[in-house]
C-alpha cells in the first residue's frame, strides 16, 4: 500500500463530518480502499461545529468536495441543507453519506445497507417466517427496522425503556407498510419476547467503552434465546461485547458492528466513486488493523 501519495492539485476531496470526529474510523478504512484501488483522492476529517454546518457545506461546494460521510451530531441537522434526500434517508429521517450530483448535494442513508448486508451473505436465509427483536429505539435502531423490513421478516419488535419515545418512534412510521409488521414493547416485556427472537440486535449503547462489562440483558433474559438464532451488536469495541458473549454461551450466532462500519463505507465508496468494484477485505482489514484487532 502507498504511504507516500502525492496530494496535489488535481486530488480530489472526500471526507467525514461531525463533532468531534478525531476518533473516526472511516479515513483508515476508506484511504487504504483509495490506496488499493490506486485512485487520485484522500479521504479527510472534519470538525464541524453544529453552528458552522451551513456555512461548512457551502464552503465544500465552492471547493468542489465529491461527497462525504456525516456522523454524529448532523445526521438529521443535515437534511434540510440538501437539495434531494433518497426515500430510504427520508424514511429513517437521517442521512448519512452525501454526494454531489449535477451541482447539488444528494444525501441518502447507508446504514441499512450496512446492516442487512452479513444476513443477505454469510447468514442468508428466507426471513419471511421471521421474528426480529430490536433493543432500543434511537436513530440506529430506525435504519435496523427499515432493514428487517427490506429482508421481509414477518415480525419487527422493538423494545425500549420509554413510553413516550416508543409512541412517538411507533407513529413515525404510520404512513409506511413498514407499520403492519411493526410491535413497540416496555423493557418489561422482554421475557415474552426472547424465545420467538430469530434475530435479537443491540442498537443501545450499553457496552460500549467504558461499560464494557455490562449487557443490554441479564443471564436470566437472554437464556430464552433459541439455539441457533443470530445476535447482533451494533456495538463493535470491545469485540465481542458482553451480549455477544453471553449470546454464544446460548448457542446463538454471533455478528458484531464492524461489519456494519465496513459495509456502510462499502455503499457509499461505491456512490461517490460510481463504481461497483470497491476493495471491501482491504477495508475491513485496515479497520482491525487500526482498532488492534488484527
Amino acid at each position: 500500500m502507498a504511504n507516500d501519495k502525492l496530494i496535489t492539485g488535481k486530488t480530489k476531496l472526500l471526507g467525514v463530518i461531525g463533532h468531534p470526529v478525531e476518533h473516526s474510523l472511516s479515513p483508515a478504512m476508506h484511504n487504504a480502499a483509495i490506496a488499493n484501488l490506486g485512485l487520485d483522492y484522500v479521504y479527510l476529517p472534519f470538525p464541524i461545529a453544529p453552528e458552522n454546518l451551513e456555512v461548512a457545506i457551502a464552503g465544500f461546494a465552492a471547493i468542489g468536495v465529491v461527497g462525504f460521510s456525516v456522523t454524529i451530531p448532523h445526521k438529521q441537522a443535515i437534511m434540510p441543507l440538501l437539495s434531494e434526500i433518497t426515500p430510504l434517508a427520508q424514511m429513517i429521517g437521517a442521512v448519512n453519506t452525501v454526494s454531489r450530483q449535477n451541482n447539488q448535494w444528494v444525501g441518502t442513508n447507508t446504514d441499512i445497507e450496512g446492516f442487512i448486508a452479513p444476513l443477505q451473505t454469510t447468514y442468508q436465509q428466507d426471513w419471511s417466517q421471521k421474528v426480529a427483536v430490536i433493543l432500543g429505539n434511537g436513530g440506529a435502531a430506525r435504519a435496523v427496522v427499515a432493514g428487517c423490513h427490506q429482508l421481509g421478516f414477518a415480525k419487527i419488535h422493538v423494545v425500549g425503556r420509554n413510553v413516550q419515545r416508543l409512541q412517538e418512534f411507533r407513529d413515525s412510521w404510520s404512513n409506511s407498510p413498514i407499520s403492519e409488521n411493526l410491535q413497540v414493547h416496555q423493557w418489561e416485556e422482554l421475557s415474552k419476547l426472547i424465545p420467538q427472537a430469530n434475530l435479537l440486535v443491540n442498537t443501545t449503547p450499553i457496552g460500549m467503552y467504558p461499560k464494557v462489562d455490562e449487557s443490554p440483558l441479564s443471564g436470566e433474559e437472554i437464556a430464552n434465546l433459541p439455539t441457533g438464532a443470530i445476535a447482533y451488536d451494533l456495538i463493535y469495541i470491545p469485540k465481542p461485547t458482553q451480549f455477544l458473549k453471553q449470546a454464544e454461551k446460548q448457542g446463538a450466532i454471533a455478528i458484531n458492528g464492524l461489519e456494519m462500519l465496513v459495509q456502510q463505507g462499502v455503499a457509499a465508496l461505491k456512490i461517490w466513486l460510481q463504481q461497483e468494484n470497491v476493495p471491501v477485505e482491504v477495508m475491513r482489514q485496515a479497520l482491525q488493523k487500526h482498532l488492534g484487532l488484527s
